[in-house]
C-alpha cells in the first residue's frame, strides 16, 4: 500500500502564499488534497491524476489554490494563493490506485496531514 507524507504547513500570515508538499512511497493514478477545519468535516479541494489533462478543482477553490503533481518524484503540491484566516485547518493528501473522486470514501490511503495556522 502507498504512504502519503505532508509537509510545508506551520503558522503563516494573511496574503502569504505557502506550498504544501506529499510525498507518495509510489506511483498512484490519483492524489488529491482535503482540508479539515477546526469544527468542520473534510472538505475535498481538488485532485490530479496521471492524464495529461486529470484535474480538477472543488467550486471556488481554482484560482485560490494550485495543485501540480510530479510524477517522476512522486509528488504532490498544493499552492496556497494569498491566504485568508479561513484557510486554516489540517490539510490532508490522499490517494487512490484506480479513478479520482471528491468523496473522501474513494480514497485509499491517507497522510497524516499538515497543520496550516493563518492569522490575520
Amino acid at each position: 500500500q502507498v504512504r502519503l507524507v505532508e509537509s510545508g504547513g506551520g503558522s503563516v500570515q494573511s496574503g502569504d502564499s505557502p506550498t504544501l508538499s506529499c510525498v507518495a512511497s509510489g506511483l498512484t493514478f490519483c492524489m488529491a488534497w482535503f482540508r479539515q477545519a477546526p469544527g468542520s468535516e473534510r472538505k475535498f479541494l481538488g485532485y490530479r491524476n496521471l492524464r495529461p489533462d486529470g484535474w480538477y478543482y472543488a467550486t471556488g477553490i481554482e484560482g485560490r489554490f494550485t495543485i501540480s503533481r510530479d510524477v517522476a518524484k512522486n509528488m504532490l503540491y498544493l499552492q496556497l494563493n494569498k491566504v485568508r484566516p479561513e484557510d486554516t485547518g489540517v490539510y490532508y493528501c490522499a490517494s487512490a490506485l484506480n479513478s479520482c473522486d471528491a468523496r473522501g470514501e474513494r480514497y485509499d490511503t491517507w497522510g497524516q496531514g499538515t497543520q496550516v495556522t493563518v492569522s490575520s
